[in-house]
């Protein structure tokens, strides 16, 4: 191992194999990912490239058949290829095999999916003989369309005689439903799915359910927070339909590596869960940068700035893919895709002119023009675009015509494109258990792989790069979610009572809350209690009253005011900030003005065109105590965790100029929203305040920044992104009497984020204090304690009040446990 603090040679550090079990190392890598690197890193900067991490050959271990499986699905494997098995696809085909749940939780790349399919094709050839010619039916579940296409395509290849496999989604034309419900022995499909269309039209499924033999929950670690919750609600509503018709199938989930995945996995499901963490799969080696972007001058006298994430990645991904490395791009946001995808085509280009997105998913070349000839393309790939977009995408980068991808992480979520050399980050994905599957793109099989994390100018992302061993020396986190958040489980209570009526034996599969959430229902007139059970009482199908994904809200269509055609969609929770009237919306590349807003109708008429400016929305939020759950002082400070409600009203939004100049700040008169979840914070005398140099008239802006922070450095203890949640702080808070810094779920009732940072309170708020001592700006900075969703845009700010007041408040705190 070696190591160095100089800026022009960053610290280069060895991890231990991930297994050292008997095996065979990989074949011996053609890319230099290190060569790579470092060339990245001379033409850009040496100083920005602040830390190098080797992780080394991972040896496989191998494990023969087992002697049960089909001979049709056994000689369809071999056909491709695979004589053996890994050790982890031996041990959770084994536990399914016998009826056991298991989750398999092991590397990107690592094969899980036959750990499930060799026990369910199994099944289903084996159900063949049945009278019916369907004895044994599989129901698979993904996060993504991609995804259950992906699938899809892998069992079609296998080419195993008289399967019937296919995808039920809504892109599934309506005369193929009915033939996949009365023939398909392999359904594949999403949660979504589920809970609108296969639970409340369960009698068309009768014949599928009567013969359901597995259930596979495929990138099971994505269901966390509130998403979570609602699928956990979703399986327990399957499990229970399933029972009517006499069946209890057998979950074989699948899961990136994660903390505890047995108890994530019972969470979900609801029963307990055997897990299978041991991967026998090789890994080829991957050299992993920490990369930090260059200053930049600042406007009209102001500081430096760091230069963007998004920016800095784009010319990374443009160097590398003119380069010849085919590299996939990750961002954070739908908005960063687009930008980060037009400004690589630019740069590859060279004159500006290059091919778009849409002309690679209409079939073009994929090629545009530079100085040195044809530019390989680069093009974006994120939700929202119409499913033949998506596809056409995925066609041209598995074929490697398509040689650079700007993507969120839909393509995060294991779509099976090989031969990727190379894999950037565009800022910190919210999760290590994230940065691990993405940077598992590259390399997929067995070759040596390049994945670097560009640090976007936020406290999470500078501290993560200046401090690596809070990466690479530490474990996975766990997953949150709460399955019994009162929010998210009664209106599934409705649906399952609109399913099959509800009686009180129902308790074993929603729990001992069951009750008194039904007596809510009741009362709100969507139940009716009758002598054998809750029944609903609307015309509407009560699913209608729950999103999977949002807050509940219906999603606001984005609609081309000229032609009518729907754009893409944004989340309800995110549409007053996101395309209130005066809005710059970019689909594709293509940048939009909203004209309309119309909350009635749920949509955001757009029109196209480049105005020259970015938009803003401004805020005004304030919250009230309902109840505090769990209470800790800290001396004279009192931590404190429990249910609130925080108002929200987006006033105005501001024009801004790529300069950052404010051209204006316009009035809106949109609602006021209430959200009433869960939230951590804590209160602090004025006397202990004055005593580190915080006067009265400087609290306002020392507990400002201080939430900024602490909301930014919140995802380092929890799975959270900062958009998951939220904050409020006060210099009187009438509730408490006494300054209060609160950091809040972005969620109705609550995903489990802010526990968590009370459990964590200790190094959550010392991580936010050194994140603000170590960056090197004067005064705060969008690196330290300005956000990017400030609603106050960012005033007032007391960078050096921050660190005094976390100072006190850290040394307010008990000592450590010595364990």
């Amino acid at each position: 191992m070696t190591s160095s603090t100089s800026r022009a040679a960053p610290p280069v550090r060895s991890r231990p194999p991930h297994d050292t079990g008997a095996g065979h190392a990989p074949t011996a890598p053609v890319f230099d990912p290190r060569g790579r690197l470092e060339e990245l890193a001379r033409r850009r900067g040496s100083e920005r490239l602040l830390h190098v991490e080797q992780v080394p050959v991972r040896l496989e271990q191998r494990a023969e058949w087992p002697d049960w499986v089909n001979p049709q699905v056994l000689a369809a494997f071999t056909g491709c290829g695979i004589a053996e098995l890994w050790s982890h696809q031996r041990e959770a085909a084994e536990a399914a095999h016998a009826g056991e749940h298991v989750v398999v939780a092991t590397g990107t790349a690592s094969g899980k999916s036959l750990g499930y399919l060799v026990p369910a094709l199994t099944a289903a050839c084996e159900g063949a003989r049945a009278p019916s010619g369907r004895g044994a039916t599989v129901l698979y579940l993904s996060p993504t369309k991609a995804l259950a296409g992906d699938q899809l395509a892998r069992v079609e290849a296998l080419a195993v005689p008289g399967l019937r496999a296919a995808t039920y989604d809504g892109d599934t034309p309506a005369d193929e439903r009915r033939w996949i419900r009365d023939h398909a022995q392999y359904v594949l499909t999403n949660p979504d799915l589920l809970h609108h269309s296969l639970l409340p039209r369960h009698e068309r499924w009768a014949p599928f359910l009567r013969a359901l033999r597995y259930v596979v929950v495929d990138e099971c670690h994505v269901y966390r927070g509130v998403f979570g919750s609602h699928v956990a609600s979703v399986l327990r509503r399957l499990r229970r339909v399933a029972a009517r018709y006499g069946v209890e199938p057998t979950f074989v989930l699948a899961s990136a590596t994660v903390a505890d995945p047995a108890r994530h996995a019972a969470q979900l499901i609801g029963m307990p869960v055997r897990a299978v963490t041991e991967d026998g799969s090789p890994r080829g080696p991957l050299t992993f940068g920490m990369w930090e972007p260059g200053l930049v001058a600042g406007d009209d006298g102001r500081p430096p700035r760091r230069r963007s994430a998004v920016a800095e990645s784009a010319d990374l991904l443009a160097d590398l893919v003119a380069d010849g490395v085919q590299t996939v791009a990750f961002a954070r946001s739908r908005v960063g895709v687009e930008v980060l995808s037009a400004s690589a085509q630019r740069s590859l280009a060279g004159d500006g002119s290059t091919e778009s997105a849409g002309s690679v998913a209409a079939g073009g070349s994929g090629e545009g023009r530079s100085t040195g000839g044809s530019a390989p393309c680069v093009s974006a790939y994120r939700g929202g675009y119409l499913p033949e977009e998506r596809r056409a995408l995925e066609r041209a980068l598995r074929s490697g015509r398509l040689r650079g991808l700007a993507a969120t992480n839909a393509l995060e979520l294991g779509v099976d494109v090989s031969g990727l050399d190379a894999v950037l980050l565009a800022g910190w994905p919210g999760t290590r258990a994230s940065l691990w599957q993405q940077a598992g793109r590259a390399g997929r099989r067995g070759s040596a792989s390049l994945a670097v994390l560009v640090a976007a100018d936020d406290p999470l992302d500078t501290y993560l790069v200046h401090h690596p061993d809070a990466v690479f020396g530490t474990p996975v986190e766990a997953t949150v979610f709460d399955p019994a958040n009162p929010y998210v489980l009664a209106p599934h209570l409705a649906a399952a009572a609109a399913e099959l009526p509800l009686t009180e034996d129902d308790q074993r599969w929603f729990g001992p809350t069951m009750p008194v959430l039904l007596e809510a229902l009741v009362a709100r007139g969507l139940l009716r209690r009758r002598p054998r059970g809750w029944f609903w009482t609307r015309d509407e199908p009560a699913t209608d009253h729950v999103s999977l994904r949002g807050s509940g809200e219906a999603e606001i269509r984005i609609v081309e005011r000229g032609t009518g055609r729907v754009l893409g969609t944004v989340d309800g929770e995110r549409a007053h900030s996101a395309v209130h009237t005066g809005a710059v919306y970019v689909h594709q590349g293509q940048t939009h003005v909203v004209t309309e807003f119309d909350l009635v109708d749920g949509s955001a008429l757009v029109v196209r065109g480049d105005p020259g400016w970015s938009t803003q929305a401004r805020s005004v939020s304030s919250f009230d105590i309902v109840g505090v759950d769990r209470r800790v002082p800290w001396g004279q400070v009192e931590l404190s965790y429990g249910h609130v409600d925080v108002r929200t009203q987006v006033t105005s939004f501001m024009r801004r100029l790529p300069s950052s100049e404010v051209l204006g700040e316009h009035p809106l008169d949109l609602p006021e929203r209430t959200l009433r979840t869960k939230a951590v914070w804590w209160t602090m005398p004025p006397e202990l305040l004055e005593a580190c140099g915080i006067t009265e008239v400087d609290v306002p802006g020392a507990a400002h920044a201080a939430e900024h922070a602490a909301i930014g450095m919140l995802p380092l203890v929890a799975t959270a992104d900062r958009w998951d949640i939220g904050g409020v702080s006060t210099a009187l808070h009438p509730d408490t009497g006494l300054p209060t810094v609160m950091v809040y779920d972005g969620h109705p009732g609550g995903a489990g984020f802010a526990e968590r940072g009370f459990d964590a309170a200790r190094a959550w708020l010392s991580a936010t204090r050194d994140a603000i001592l170590s960056c090197r700006c004067e005064r705060g900075c969008p690196a330290c304690v300005q956000s990017p969703k400030c609603g106050n845009g960012n005033e007032p700010l007391d960078k050096a009040g921050a660190v005094r007041l976390l100072g006190a408040v850290l040394g307010e705190a008990p000592a450590p446990s010595p364990d």
